[in-house]
């Protein structure tokens, strides 16, 4: 059965940085083809992705990951009713997000601290919190707040009122539904409730370095404002890691996975095509612009992709890391750019040609001369026309299904 998947492929190089760090504050990095790689965790650039969607989708084509959701909750619930005060609020809704996810909510303890054992704000009321990270839709959101309101209403007790097998369904339907752009991306697992689980129709590679890379550390010192010329030298000495790269960057989106995640909950009838339309645009574009923040103010390290290639396949996604197994290398002249973009260009069709596995369209985003060597691997467009056209193709054929 023919298949809708989309193929994202990056180069960018970024200047001295330290994107995303290990446990010890150096760059994470690994081997590959038998040399040390710089390397950024998938999970960083995904929530970089995911923050880069504030500024490209609606809030309520959105979801909040948070172990906070009883005050988020809480906040729908008194935006709507004015009279109603949070404090009272949190023990319904505790219990209404518990029914819908089974998530255990409880208060958080609080670490004393101070001569007398006591925090300072320990007197002040904490609303209660679920045990891990939980991810939900605004539309999912906002239909759990009107099952919570509707037990305020009625003056239940919270815990009477979601033993009701008829409230707890609508509970655990609003979780299972009306997914957000993000939640039908990058998925969601609850672990007290695997049935409203949601796979997720993006896939993110670690991103590597197409060369090898050595540990580079910054010996920095600062000086007191207020030191006089009788205390010569630093207020303070540190050091800082960082290393320097030409990144090689994947992703795919199951189109149709994504689809299914962002159909869940529509009334009969109604379509997902649009939903789905505005979560592949803004996947592509946030993914292609977004940067983890790590060690930002100390680097600024604010580049953009060098190269951008997307394939639409019909069959399944295919990562090119492999043009990169070989490390690349340079002369004293040239960058790692160049080489990259030259391994790539020999890589993509030689692979496509082997295995019979060419894409239904390419579109290549590309600036300066050191990256005409893609250029004849597709339509060279700008970004904003990659956008629009990658949106129109996957409509196509969303409107042939």
């Amino acid at each position: 059965m023919s298949r809708t998947i989309l193929d994202i492929h990056i180069l960018q190089t970024v200047p001295p940085s330290n994107l995303n760090r290990d446990d010890t504050g150096s760059p994470k990095s690994a081997v590959y083809g038998g040399v040390r790689r710089a390397r950024v965790s998938s999970q960083a650039w995904k929530r970089a992705t995911r923050q880069a969607f504030r500024e490209l989708l609606d809030p309520s084509d959105l979801g909040v990951r948070t172990k906070r959701v009883v005050e988020a909750l809480t906040e729908r619930i008194t935006e709507r009713e004015k009279s109603l005060i949070a404090e009272d609020v949190w023990p319904m809704a505790a219990e209404v997000v518990q029914a819908a996810t089974g998530a255990k909510i409880e208060v958080k303890a609080r670490k004393s601290s101070g001569k007398d054992g006591r925090s300072e704000d320990a007197a002040e009321p904490q609303a209660p919190q679920s045990s891990y990270l939980l991810f939900l839709s605004a539309h999912q959101l906002d239909g759990l707040a009107d099952i919570a309101i509707e037990g305020l209403g009625k003056k239940a007790d919270p815990k009477v009122f979601v033993k009701d097998r008829e409230v707890k369904a609508r509970a655990k339907q609003c979780a299972a539904t009306r997914h957000s752009a993000d939640v039908a991306l990058f998925g969601r697992m609850v672990a007290d409730m695997a049935d409203i689980n949601v796979d997720a129709a993006a896939q993110v590679a670690h991103a590597i370095s197409v060369h090898a890379v050595d540990m580079e550390t910054d010996y920095f010192t600062a000086v007191d404002d207020r030191t006089s010329d009788a205390e010569p030298g630093a207020g303070m000495i540190g050091t800082v890691d960082f290393n320097s790269a030409t990144l090689y960057r994947y992703a795919a989106v199951d189109v149709d996975l994504l689809t299914k995640n962002l159909d869940a909950g529509l009334a009969e009838g109604e379509r997902s095509g649009e939903p789905v339309r505005r979560a592949v645009e803004a996947f592509v574009e946030g993914f292609t612009l977004s940067m983890p923040t790590g060690k930002v103010n100390t680097f600024g390290n604010h580049t953009l992709p060098d190269a951008v290639i997307v394939k639409l396949r019909s069959s399944r996604p295919v990562s090119f890391v492999g043009a990169f197994e070989e490390a690349v290398t340079h002369g004293a002249a040239d960058g790692h750019i160049r080489a990259a973009c030259r391994a790539l260009a020999e890589h993509i069709p030689a692979v496509e040609n082997a295995f019979g596995a060419p894409a239904d369209h390419t579109w290549v985003v590309r600036a300066g001369a050191q990256t005409e060597d893609l250029a004849p691997l597709g339509a060279e467009v700008n970004l904003r026309r990659l956008v629009t056209e990658v949106g129109e193709a996957v409509a196509a054929r969303l409107r042939k299904r």
